[in-house]
């Protein structure tokens, strides 16, 4: 309406530049009633007809396309019974206050195929902070072989996981029940045996938990590994528009881990849909899409839409970059603790590249608390530099 106004009044300036007729002009008020629920009732048939799945569509009639659309336009179809009972669980999960005390923890969970290699570095960067967080071990394959007292007898009920199945969200699932059960526990953090800290524990303590949000990684992807990787089977309860991507390293706090945890609705449909074979040749990677898509479309305002943990995809693999004993220096992570932008390069044959800034509570702050993946090998070369890069606020 603000363009139809704008429109009017410049109608009305020019018209009065005009010298005085002697004849009262004809009125056009029916003229512009007319055009205007012209215009309405092209935009509702059209909205109708055609579904904001095609985002070009969208753009004609919104700077925010489908999303900003979608906010007000009624509903094109009627939720299911699940769909309903979950969406109402959630918002009542969500809506409750969130308590930060004293006492308050953060829930350190990691995801392993056997022994952490970096156990020790670790153990610098707990010491002296005991009460304010807890360790959760899944280990998928060995038993783990513990070098600091943090770690001993922290293994949770373990299982298989293979690499882009939905075993990889089942153990993220089991992570986060276990810390749950700890009341104390309020924010958590899941890693690899590969991950190690950038920070001191005290600036990572408080850069989390008293965050406003969520660091869940989400983007979209329009390209053949975003939502080329959608599957029809998810439909109606997952549209194609809603599908997203990002890192599955996540710090999240507890209303968030409790409404993944409780998720059977969404989680089923990737469980039983996002997997290599399931539609012609498309690769689901559940651990990929699942909680971006599953945060884009019940809280997409509760997360950052990036993570705090640094991986670096510069060589264009399926894997990220590994950091060799002869890459750990002072000034590597520097660098990763300066970047205060993500960057992100869609599937596609011309791969377009887009930026976010880093937010911390509204104010611009560097990203990474964490990082990945560093070779066991690079132990002593990172302890060694611990007291350096930590002190660095």
């Amino acid at each position: 309406m603000k363009a139809f106004k704008g429109w009017r009044l410049g109608k009305i300036n020019y018209m009065q530049s005009l010298p005085g007729a002697r004849h009262r002009a004809p009125t056009r008020k029916p003229v512009w009633i007319i055009a205007v629920l012209s215009l309405i009732a092209m935009f509702v048939i059209g909205a109708y007809m055609f579904p904001h799945h095609r985002k070009a569509a969208c753009y004609m009639f919104s700077s925010k396309g489908c999303k900003g659309l979608t906010d007000w336009l009624p509903s094109l179809r009627e939720y299911s019974d699940d769909e309903v009972a979950a969406r109402v669980v959630i918002k009542e999960i969500l809506s409750s206050p969130r308590v930060i005390k004293k006492s308050s923890k953060i829930a350190f969970m990691f995801l392993t195929p056997g022994t952490l290699p970096f156990e020790k570095l670790w153990d610098l960067f707990f010491q002296g902070h005991e009460g304010r967080f807890s360790v959760y071990i899944h280990a998928s394959k060995d038993t783990p072989v513990h070098t600091s007292r943090y770690f001993v007898n922290r293994e949770i009920r373990s299982d298989e996981v293979v690499w882009g199945r939905i075993s990889m969200i089942d153990a993220e699932r089991r992570l986060l029940t276990n810390a749950l059960r700890d009341p104390e526990n309020q924010q958590f953090v899941l890693l690899s045996d590969s991950c190690v800290p950038l920070r001191s524990f005290e600036y990572m303590y408080n850069y989390m938990m008293h965050s406003n949000v969520s660091y869940v990684d989400c983007f979209d992807d329009p390209g053949p590994h975003g939502t080329g990787r959608h599957m029809d089977h998810m439909l109606p309860e997952i549209p194609r528009e809603d599908f997203r991507k990002g890192a599955q390293w996540f710090s999240m706090k507890r209303q968030h881990a409790v409404v993944t945890v409780a998720d059977n609705l969404y989680y089923s449909k990737f469980r039983d849909y996002c997997g290599p074979g399931v539609e012609g040749n498309k690769n689901c990677i559940a651990d990929e899409h699942y909680l971006p898509t599953f945060f884009y479309m019940l809280d997409p305002t509760g997360i950052a839409n990036w993570t705090v943990t640094y991986v670096d995809w510069s060589e264009r693999k399926w894997h990220p970059r590994k950091y060799m004993p002869e890459d750990v220096t002072q000034e590597l992570i520097k660098n990763i603790t300066s970047i205060d932008a993500v960057s992100r390069v869609t599937s596609e044959k011309r791969g377009v590249v887009s930026w976010t800034h880093c937010m911390w509570n509204g104010i611009k702050r560097p990203c990474y608390l964490f990082g990945r993946k560093f070779h066991a090998d690079t132990l002593d070369k990172l302890i060694e530099l611990f007291s350096n890069y930590t002190s660095i606020a």
